[in-house]
C-alpha cells in the first residue's frame, strides 16, 4: 500500500475491481475487515475476513458475470477523517444471459492504509432478479 489516505486507498481499490487486478483487490483489505452486505439475498450477511471477502465473496459475484463484460465506474466519493462514502455503476452480462446494470453506494473505514469495513448499499431487487433468477426463496410470495 502507498498511501494511508483514506479516499486514495478507496479509489486505488475501485479502480482494482474496474481493471481486474487481483492482487491489489487483496492487498486493499486488512486481515480482519468485515464487508456487510444487507438484504435477504444469498449473499446478504457480514462477510468476515480478507480472504472471505476476496475469495468467497466478491470471488463467487464474480462468476455470474460473463468474463469481458464487467464495467465499473466511480461516480463519486466523499471522505471525513478515515470513512469514505464511494457511488460507482456496474454494468454486466450475467451468465443467465440478461444484463446487470446498478448504482452502488459503499461506505468504507479506512485504517492504516487499508479497508477494515465496508456497508454497500445496492438496488437488491435489481441484484436478485439479474443474479439470482433461480432463487424462488427469495421472491416474494404470489410472484411464483
Amino acid at each position: 500500500m502507498t498511501t494511508n489516505d483514506p479516499r486514495a486507498v478507496v479509489i486505488r481499490y475501485v479502480e482494482a475491481v474496474r481493471d481486474g487486478d487481483a492482487d491489489v483487490i487483496h492487498d486493499s483489505f486488512r486481515e480482519d475487515a468485515t464487508w456487510h452486505y444487507p438484504g435477504d439475498l444469498p449473499v446478504s450477511k457480514v462477510w468476515r475476513g480478507r480472504d472471505e471477502i476476496v475469495e468467497e465473496f466478491l470471488g463467487a459475484m464474480g462468476t455470474v458475470f460473463v468474463p469481458g463484460t464487467v464495467e465499473i465506474e466511480l461516480v463519486s466519493t466523499i471522505a471525513e477523517g478515515d470513512r469514505v462514502v464511494a457511488e460507482w455503476t456496474s454494468r454486466a452480462t450475467t451468465v443467465y444471459g440478461g444484463t446487470y446494470d446498478n448504482r452502488c453506494i459503499g461506505i468504507y473505514t479506512v485504517r492504516d492504509g487499508r479497508i477494515a469495513s465496508v456497508v454497500e448499499y445496492a438496488d437488491t431487487r435489481h441484484v436478485a432478479a439479474a443474479l439470482f433468477p433461480d432463487d424462488d426463496a427469495r421472491r416474494p410470495a404470489g410472484t411464483e
